[in-house]
């Protein structure tokens, strides 16, 4: 088209002069005014989680993400490069260490923190004596990833009837309990209900008694398929991380956020360090001021909502509210 237009060159120049410095400045003066905000209300509960810029253990950046829960805002971004601490593995437990450091050199004290099962990240925050809980949809993926494949195999067909029991069964063990020991006697249950068995020494059954419909159901006692489930659902390691299993709150405001930075970090696309950092504090503004959006509605006032297909849910079809359109005032 014979357009004249600056180079690359030129605009890495005014973006090291003027726009990355701009960004900066505008992202630790809000940071700052919110954590000054956050010092007068007490211990504050977060949700951490990370994300690369690519695949597999080939990152170079890794974003180590803060949220506050009950503000339901970011409060702080540690972006690191694998090249700073030996490989991408490690990337996770760097950035939650910056996060943590940073918040304490600012006087926020910690009540709990909400994040996926990293053994790294439960080990730091073990030393560190922070209360730690598992988010819930990190725990019900991985374990209905073990159930998909047991229920492939002819001997096991009956699991198939059961999946979308046993998840619900992992949301309503976690949030509808105020302790360890009681999230953990509600999941044990599991076992007696696929045999037709509701009596438990604790916790009583709470639904109504009902007949099933369709007696072939079942687990039977004995069974080969009752023990692979079973060696599943009890086993030491999952009863030990479903006493853990957050009763507060989910990552899933953070799992949104992560989506929002595709927006202004395509994982297609290369960019320098200090290019990266401020765009995903554009993306933390951006989320920041649009956080409280309420939902859309229409000239009579229903809400709005519409149907999606998530891969999340196998393609299962889910409404989800409509928000209203984001505004861009703080910028």
């Amino acid at each position: 088209m014979n357009l004249q237009i600056f180079q690359y060159g030129t605009f890495r120049r005014h973006a090291r002069s003027f726009l990355e410095p701009a960004i900066i400045h505008k992202w630790k003066t809000d940071q700052q005014h919110l954590f000054q905000k956050l010092q007068h209300g007490g211990k504050i509960g977060v949700s951490g989680d990370m994300q690369t810029d690519s695949p597999g253990h080939s990152a170079k950046y890794g974003s180590y993400t803060l949220m506050h829960l009950d503000r339901n805002r970011i409060i702080d971004l540690q972006l690191v490069q694998s090249n700073e601490v030996g490989g991408s593995y490690h990337m996770e437990k760097e950035g939650l260490k910056r996060c943590l450091d940073l918040l304490d050199s600012n006087g926020l004290v910690m009540d709990y923190i909400v994040t996926d099962r990293h053994p790294q990240i439960q080990k730091y925050l073990r030393e560190r004596s922070i209360t730690h809980f598992y988010d819930v949809w990190h725990f019900e993926k991985g374990l209905s990833k073990k159930l998909d494949k047991v229920a492939q195999n002819k001997d096991c067909g009956v699991l198939k009837k059961w999946l979308r029991s046993i998840k619900s069964h992992v949301y309503w063990s976690a949030t509808l309990s105020t302790s360890g020991p009681e999230k953990v006697a509600k999941w044990m249950s599991i076992v007696n209900h696929i045999q037709n068995v509701h009596l438990h020494e604790n916790p009583e059954c709470q639904h109504p008694d009902r007949v099933s419909r369709d007696p072939s159901k079942w687990f039977q006692p004995g069974s080969m398929a009752l023990y692979k489930v079973e060696k599943i659902l009890v086993n030491k390691r999952v009863v030990k991380d479903v006493e853990k299993l957050s009763h507060h709150y989910q990552t899933s405001s953070l799992e949104a956020f992560h989506s929002l930075i595709l927006r202004f970090t395509p994982k297609n696309v290369v960019f320098p360090f200090m290019g990266m950092l401020c765009r995903l504090y554009l993306a933390a503004m951006h989320y920041n001021e649009n956080a409280d959006c309420e939902q859309a509605t229409t000239s009579a006032g229903q809400p709005v909502f519409k149907v999606v297909f998530p891969k999340s849910r196998k393609g299962e079809v889910t409404a989800r509210p409509v928000k209203t359109d984001p505004t861009y005032s703080k910028f």
